[in-house]
C-alpha cells in the first residue's frame, strides 16, 4: 500500500460509491449532485487550473479543453485584460462545453467585507462563478457571510424587471408661440445608465419647450427555472450504454444558477500552516453549513462521519514523463505534485486540479486527455467498476 494510503476497512463510503450514485445521496446539495452527475456522463474528474493572463488565452483555453474537463479554475485578478465581456464568454463556453467555473478567490477577511468581494468591485465574482473557496481564519462567520451574498445574487438574476414607456405626442398650445411641429421631436429620452448596484436610471428631458405625457409601467417578474432542483435522472448503466454523451448532457440540463464554496483545509505547498486542527475545524464548519459548503481543498478525502459527502479537489497533480515515472517531482517552490492515482484512488480524493502539467505541455490538447483518462481509470479502480 503506497504511503499514506488509507485501508480498505477504514475507507468512507464515500470511496466506493460512484459518482452517480453519491449524486442521489440527501446530503448532496443541488450544485453539488449536477456536477456529481455531469462527471460520470462526461467521464471526467479533471480540473483545469487555468492561470493565464490574458482573456484571449483563458477563453481559447476553455474552447480548446472544455470537453475534456468537469471545472475549469480561473484567478479571475491576474488577467490583465479582464472585462464583463470575458466572464460572459466563458459562461457561454461553459453552458457549451459542460464544465463549471471555480474562481480560485481564497477569501480571508471579516463577512462584510468579503460580501462586497465576492458581489462587488470589478470583478463581481458572484454572478459568473459556479463555485469559490475561502479560509475559515476570520472563523465561521466568513461561510454564512458568502452563503447570504451568493443567495442575494441568485434572487437578483432570478428577478426580471421590465419598463414599457409610452408617449402622447400631443402637444398642448401654448399662448403666444408659434405652433409646434411634432415632427421636429418633443421629448428626448436618454438610454439607461448604469448606477449603484446595478439599478437604471431612465432620464427624460423636455426638448425645445416641447411638452408630451410620458407614461413609465414597471413590471416585476420572478423567474425560477434556474434555480430549482434538478430533474429527476435515473442514469442507470443501461442509460450509458444505449444513450452518447450528447444526448445524456442535454437529459442533465443547463448548468444551474447556484452557487457553492469549497473550505481550504490542506494545501500541497511545503510547510504550510494548515494544521490538522484547523483542517478538523474546517470540516465541522463545512458540516453547519451543508447547503452552501460542496467540500475542501484538500490532499485527501475529509469524509469520515456517516452522512458526509463533501467533495475533495486537490491541487498539486502532475503526471511525470514516461522516463521520470516513479521520481519525486516539485517545482522548486515548495510545490509538491501527486499522480492522479495516488490522489484518486489512495487518497479518496474526487477532482485532480492540474495547472502547469497542461499547460507547460507541447500538445496541451493531448496531456488534457491524458490527465482525464488516468485520472478516470483511478476513480473507476477505487469504486471497483469498470463504468462509473
Amino acid at each position: 500500500m503506497a504511503a499514506g494510503a488509507m485501508a480498505s476497512a477504514d475507507r468512507h463510503p464515500t470511496w466506493s460509491l460512484s459518482y452517480r450514485e453519491r449524486s442521489l445521496l440527501p446530503s448532496s446539495g443541488s450544485l453539488t449532485a449536477y456536477l456529481l452527475r455531469l462527471m460520470s456522463i462526461k467521464q471526467t474528474n479533471l480540473c483545469l487550473s487555468a492561470d493565464v493572463l490574458t482573456s484571449a488565452e483563458l477563453i481559447d483555453l476553455a474552447e480548446t479543453l472544455g470537453d475534456e474537463i468537469c471545472i475549469l479554475k480561473t484567478h479571475c485578478d491576474i488577467v490583465t485584460d479582464w472585462t464583463e465581456r470575458t466572464a460572459l464568454a466563458l459562461k457561454e463556453i461553459a453552458r457549451r462545453k459542460y464544465f463549471l467555473i471555480f474562481e480560485d478567490r481564497k477569501f480571508a477577511d471579516i463577512g462584510g467585507t468579503v460580501q462586497k468581494q465576492y458581489t462587488s468591485g470589478y470583478h463581481r465574482i458572484a454572478t459568473w462563478s459556479d463555485i469559490t473557496n475561502a479560509h475559515i481564519l476570520p472563523g465561521p462567520a466568513i461561510v454564512t457571510a458568502l452563503h447570504k451574498a451568493a443567495m442575494d445574487t441568485i434572487v437578483k438574476y432570478n428577478t426580471k424587471v421590465h419598463t414599457e414607456i409610452s408617449a402622447d405626442r400631443t402637444i398642448p398650445k401654448v399662448k403666444d408661440e408659434e405652433e409646434q411641429d411634432p415632427s421636429n421631436g418633443d421629448v428626448a429620452v436618454e438610454s439607461p445608465h448604469p448606477e449603484d448596484n446595478d439599478d437604471r436610471r431612465l432620464s427624460v428631458t423636455a426638448a425645445d419647450r416641447k411638452h408630451s405625457v410620458v407614461s413609465v409601467s414597471t413590471t416585476i417578474s420572478t423567474r425560477t427555472e434556474s434555480i430549482t432542483t434538478l430533474p429527476e435522472l435515473d442514469l442507470t448503466a443501461d442509460d450509458h450504454s444505449k444513450l452518447d454523451t450528447d444526448a445524456m448532457l442535454q437529459r442533465l440540463g443547463p448548468i444551474p444558477f447556484l452557487r457553492s464554496l469549497l473550505l481550504l483545509a490542506e494545501m500541497s505547498s511545503e510547510g504550510h500552516l494548515l494544521t490538522p486542527e484547523y483542517s478538523r475545524r474546517c470540516v465541522e464548519i463545512a458540516r453547519d453549513n451543508r447547503c452552501f459548503v460542496m467540500g475542501f481543498i484538500a490532499q485527501r478525502s475529509l469524509n469520515t462521519q456517516p452522512d458526509d459527502n463533501f467533495l475533495t479537489m486537490t491541487p498539486g497533480c502532475q503526471l511525470p514523463p514516461p522516463e521520470e515515472e516513479g521520481k519525486k517531482l516539485g517545482d522548486g517552490l515548495g510545490q509538491q505534485y501527486n499522480t492522479p492515482r495516488r490522489l484518486i484512488y489512495d487518497q479518496g480524493c474526487d477532482v485532480i486540479i492540474v495547472g502547469r502539467g497542461i499547460l507547460n505541455a507541447k500538445d496541451r490538447r493531448e496531456t488534457t486527455s491524458r490527465y482525464r483518462k488516468e485520472g478516470w481509470a483511478a476513480y473507476l479502480d477505487r469504486i471497483g467498476k469498470k463504468n462509473g
